[in-house]
């Protein structure tokens, strides 16, 4: 996306293509900050091979991951290279958590600054689009601040257990 435009998403395979596009473009173009938005992370392709190799090359100290979730759980199950990947990174990769929000309040979404917004309007039949407009990545950071504001951390890199 050179030029400003939307791309419709229009279903479960075409959102998990966007999700990888826009990691390797980050990775690409050396951004500094990728947020990842959703309830669960059930749904993305977090665990191939692909988006890890992306996300390795596109991160070092200087780079941001921040994860907002209402659980963390099924991450942890489903996207186990994922976790594993996270835990060399646990300095610069954050898990947080808003424990006032229900978890359909939470909106599905990935912002890189000044590359992509992506967005999910309809989890169900995943419908949405990715966008590098200025008005929409601007409206997805300020979403993404909202959330951020009240939110704690919640996605330790261990777990203790007794």
């Amino acid at each position: 996306m050179t030029d400003e435009h939307i791309v419709p998403i229009a279903s479960r395979a075409e959102f998990q293509q966007a999700v990888r596009d826009a990691i390797a473009r980050a990775a690409d173009e050396r951004a500094r900050e990728i947020v990842l938005v959703d309830p669960t992370f059930a749904d993305w392709p977090l665990n191939e091979v692909a988006v890890i190799e992306s996300l390795s090359r596109w991160i070092d100290s200087r780079c941001t991951l921040t994860l907002v979730a209402d659980s963390f759980d099924e991450l942890a199950r489903r996207q186990f290279r994922f976790v594993a990947w996270r835990r060399q990174w646990s300095h610069v990769v954050h898990g947080r958590h808003d424990p006032e929000l229900e978890a359909e309040q939470i909106p599905t979404l990935l912002w890189v600054p000044a590359i992509a917004a992506l967005r999910l309007l309809d989890r169900v039949r995943f419908r949405g689009t990715v966008s590098n407009r200025p008005v929409d990545l601007t409206d997805c950071r300020g979403i993404i601040d909202a959330l951020l504001q009240r939110s704690v951390d919640g996605f330790p890199v261990t777990t203790l257990g007794l």
